[in-house]
């Protein structure tokens, strides 16, 4: 993993692993960047059509104003996800791993160098779609600060878990197992389109163990004021989830798991 160092970051390195994984991504925008506003575009038609017609409400809100930081979200945390787990199994499979383990980066700032690229990518989206919501729907955050905060939350704990995903998995066949039932899955069934208020009890209770629910629960509550659970206790869960992934991130980075020949 490199030289040892105490009490010193190795900048120059960190600058570089974060700006190659900036240029990563931007060098292909349409994909990354411009496709999930579109993807957002789509996703806010066909539900405006089929569920949110006429004065139809969710949590006091028109069912716009409800839809779009669930959607704004769910780009976010796909989007991270996919900018670091896609990142690390290509390096790995194109065998170019060995350019990002030999220079001198401690784990701590290969795992920090990765974060910056999914917060770039994420950033960015979420700027985007959150201009389209503004412009086409008016919409504004109510409290700024709270929106930034989730969206910063989203970005690193799918960024660490994408991370994670890519370390563990040897190829793309399995990368995509864990996107398709994993990240997927806990991306729709967390209240993107719908208030779990209006849920039986059962998945009422369920919804609450997922981490992602607090993500976009904590985002609508920045943009429109409201929320199905305290803001607080949601901030607390996912900088914990956060910290914990990448904690993992880190073990493994620092082990070297399936990441040495």
């Amino acid at each position: 993993m490199g030289a040892r160092r105490f009490g010193r970051v190795n900048w120059l390195g960190l600058y570089t692993l974060a700006l190659r994984e900036i240029a990563r991504f931007m060098s292909v925008w349409q994909q990354t960047v411009f496709a999930p506003l579109m993807t957002a575009g789509l996703f806010v038609t066909v539900f405006t059509v089929a569920l949110g017609r006429g004065d139809r409400e969710v949590m006091g809100l028109p069912y716009l104003a409800f839809l779009g930081p669930g959607i704004l979200m769910m780009s976010v945390i796909q989007n991270a996800f996919a900018n670091t787990s896609s990142s690390m199994i290509s390096s790995k499979m194109q065998g170019n791993i060995i350019d990002t383990l030999m220079p001198p980066l401690s784990p701590g700032e290969i795992l920090t160098g990765y974060l910056i690229g999914a917060v770039a990518r994420a950033g960015l989206v979420a700027v985007s779609i959150g201009a389209g919501m503004a412009l086409l729907l008016g919409q504004l955050p109510q409290n700024p600060l709270w929106a930034v905060l989730f969206v910063l939350l989203a970005a690193v704990l799918m960024g660490g878990l994408g991370l994670v995903g890519g370390i563990i998995a040897q190829k793309f066949d399995q990368m995509a197992v864990i996107t398709n039932f994993i990240v997927t899955p806990l991306s729709f069934l967390s209240g993107t389109f719908y208030s779990i208020q209006a849920l039986p009890p059962v998945f009422y209770a369920i919804s609450h163990i997922n981490p992602i629910f607090y993500l976009i629960d904590g985002a609508r509550f920045g943009f429109t004021g409201v929320s199905d659970a305290d803001p607080v206790l949601g901030l607390a869960v996912s900088a914990g989830c956060a910290a914990a992934v990448c904690a993992l991130a880190w073990a493994l980075l620092r082990s070297g798991y399936r990441l040495k020949p």
